[in-house]
């Protein structure tokens, strides 16, 4: 892939529609459930508080769903998944992979391994899943040691 299709560093891929799905909908839910536990005269305050609880909880893992990302910099990539962020090099990602059926990015790893990459996921929007990997493709390519391999 020529580095002139490769996007300018700093970039950050991410699911941006999913993410606005998630937000939205945690948001909804929060202010629907916690304004059912107010509006209900019969119950008391820890009752209330149990349903302001029990949305922030429903609110807070959608955020986390919401989390995920990809940050390229000049350095390397930092990925950012549900619960763990990792920080690799250029030279430790071997290949970006996204094949059919994928739920996600995968990188191939210079220590055998693969990671996955929740913030490119074709879900809502496949073609702009398939932009993003190629781009990150590309920057693997012309900065890491995809480039040396051939």
């Amino acid at each position: 892939m020529p580095e002139s299709t490769a996007p300018a560093l700093p970039v950050t891929f991410r699911p941006a529609r999913t993410r606005a799905v998630l937000l939205t909908a945690g948001v909804t839910m929060f202010v629907v459930i916690t304004t059912v536990g107010m509006m209900l005269e019969k119950l008391g305050p820890g009752e209330r508080a149990s349903f302001v609880f029990t949305a922030t909880l429903f609110l807070g893992v959608l955020v986390l769903l919401a989390r995920p990302k990809v940050v390229a910099d000049e350095q390397g990539v930092t990925v950012v998944n549900i619960t763990r962020t990792r920080r690799l090099a250029w030279a430790e990602i071997l290949r970006v992979n996204l094949r059919p059926g994928d739920p996600w990015v995968f990188l191939d790893l210079s220590d055998g391994t693969s990671l996955p990459v929740l913030g490119i996921q074709p879900g809502i929007a496949k073609q702009r899943a398939i932009q993003d990997a190629r781009a990150l493709r590309g920057l693997a390519d012309s900065r890491g040691s995809g480039a040396e391999q051939g």
